[in-house]
């Protein structure tokens, strides 16, 4: 229904970002590899866009490449994986990640992402093996870090990225341990989330 949408970065609370189009306000999820690479705040954004019409909610997913979206929704025809727990999936791994995961039947990465069990991990390898998208070379690992921080106090990036991790199925206290050996200075929520997902104290 909602192919894209191209509006002003008014807000970003992972997975949560609201874009003004034309002095309407649309909140719209996105993963974490969306959000590394947004601009600054205030300026414009274009998201290929997915609508997910529930009985009590019409959610929008937003996401920066084509690749993305069409993975988010082979993600959600896979039985037992719903739009958040896809949201999960391509926040915690990269394109690239999840297609070697994939391609090498590598349960045991795909087990270390909340809400994934060894069943889901199995059924997603046997079901998604022949529906994964074509690489998106550039899209690999352009994770730029700091964009759009300028704005950010940086005394509360940790605390938000901690909420964020809860938001994506981490437990809490899960969360604080995953960010709690990273540096908090001149790094962004978004900046501390990413090291968080790949296990690096910075």
């Amino acid at each position: 229904m909602i192919g894209f949408i191209r509006g002003k970065l008014v807000t970003k609370t992972p997975p949560l970002l609201v874009l003004d189009v034309q002095g309407v306000g649309y909140e719209i999820e996105a993963p974490m590899t969306t959000f590394y690479n947004l601009p600054p705040m205030g300026e414009t954004v274009h998201l290929h866009t997915h609508l997910v019409v529930r009985e009590d909610a019409h959610i929008l997913f937003g996401f920066s490449t084509e690749v993305d979206r069409v993975m988010f929704r082979a993600l959600i025809k896979v039985n037992g994986v719903g739009p958040k727990l896809a949201l999960t999936i391509l926040s915690g791994q990269s394109a690239d990640e999840f297609h070697r995961c994939i391609q090498d039947n590598d349960t045991a990465a795909l087990i270390r992402l909340p809400g994934v069990g060894k069943k889901t991990a199995e059924r997603l390898i046997i079901e998604m093996r022949d529906k994964l998208p074509a690489r998106d070379e550039s899209s690999i690992d352009n994770t730029s870090s700091g964009q759009g921080s300028e704005n950010q106090p940086r005394s509360n990036a940790k605390q938000e990225a901690i909420s964020a991790l809860c938001a994506l199925g981490y437990k809490a206290q899960d969360a604080s341990k995953m960010v709690q050996g990273i540096a908090q200075e001149d790094k962004s929520c978004e900046d501390i989330i990413r090291l968080a997902l790949q296990g690096k104290a910075k």
